[in-house]
């Protein structure tokens, strides 16, 4: 096993401006110390719009101070958004700062968010499609002396590519998972996953055992299979257990606040926090049912003050999110923390 940070390089926003210039800085000497004590690796997001959440736009341009300022330390793109891009520039990123790093880089893919994408143009409709054909791609980019392609959303005439990777055959490749299917694809085209959510240790036990069967039969795109699972967990340590597990809670439920722009744009959102975090706690069932069945306007009233919207199935599953205490996330091992 071994253990990672994933940064967001966030700064909660709090009515004054962000100090990007001290957030840049604050986080490379983070990694820099995160190297030092043996951390095995970091993971940079690529997120775009989601002010306060995430400053990680260009995560590359980080990594090229950090293949200076760090020795050992993997580095990994957590993720690049292959839709977004043309393949030919991911291949020479990658390749670029895998040169840098003497070959520590790790390459997560994914297809980011509808918010995201039609902020950049991008139609959501097409963006499985566009990650497909570009992690066909890649590899072939990297292997070949001389490149070419003729595809749906991409050619290339022959071109020499430059650089290649300082890995060969060529770095690892991954893609973020939340949902079965994501995890069923990224077995049989023989990737990693990066499971990109907090999920209950029952319900990823499941998603791992779907990956496993899967990759039996694996067609990878790459030069060789990788099968290595990335999990993304809170966490936080402190001399005082329970106020460790209060603090990690109240963090991962900022995280996934109602006010950030990928929630408002996903009706069922906190519906599938419930069945990722193990579903309503038995001592909230009775309440999370009485909150489907009260649609009218007093109970909607009590509701709002208690600062709950009851928008039938999405409200109810907001309130129940609301009201998971620390202690039962801690024992689902959707958070750890605690004294180590």
């Amino acid at each position: 096993m071994k253990f990672g940070l994933l940064f967001e390089m966030q700064r909660p926003y709090e009515g004054t401006e962000i100090d990007w210039n001290a957030l840049y800085r604050e986080t490379l000497d983070q990694c820099e110390l995160a190297d030092q004590v043996g951390f095995d690796n970091l993971w940079f997001v690529e997120h775009h719009f989601l002010f306060g959440f995430s400053g990680s736009p260009c995560p590359e341009v980080m990594f090229g101070a950090l293949s200076q300022r760090t020795k050992n330390i993997r580095i990994g793109f957590g993720v690049s958004v292959l839709p977004n891009h043309h393949p030919i520039r991911v291949a020479e990123r990658v390749a670029m700062v895998d040169q840098l790093t003497n070959g520590r880089v790790e390459v997560g893919t994914g297809r980011s968010n509808a918010y995201e994408q039609v902020g950049q143009g991008i139609d959501p409709r097409e963006t499985r499609e566009r990650w497909d054909e570009a992690i066909t791609m890649l590899p072939k980019i990297w292997q070949s002396d001389e490149f070419s392609w003729e595809g749906k959303y991409w050619n290339v005439p022959p071109r020499r590519v430059l650089p290649k990777p300082f890995q060969t055959p060529h770095p690892r490749l991954y893609l973020a998972c939340t949902q079965t299917e994501s995890f069923r694809l990224a077995a049989q085209k023989g990737i990693g996953v990066l499971s990109s959510a907090s999920y209950a240790v029952e319900i990823l036990k499941e998603h791992v055992q779907v990956y496993r069967d899967a990759i039996k039969d694996a067609d990878p795109v790459g030069a060789e299979i990788n099968n290595f699972w990335g999990n993304n967990v809170h966490s936080f340590c402190s001399k005082d257990d329970q106020a460790a597990k209060e603090l990690c809670a109240d963090s991962m439920k900022t995280f996934f606040g109602p006010d950030k722009p990928y929630i408002q744009g996903r009706i069922n959102a906190y519906e599938e926090l419930l069945e990722a975090w193990g579903g309503v706690p038995d001592n909230l069932k009775a309440d999370f049912g009485r909150w489907l069945r009260q649609s009218d306007d007093e109970h909607k009233e009590q509701a709002a003050e208690a600062g709950i919207s009851l928008d039938s199935g999405p409200g109810a599953a907001r309130a129940a999110v609301a009201e998971l205490d620390a202690n039962v996330l801690a024992d689902r091992g959707v958070i750890i923390a605690g004294n180590p």
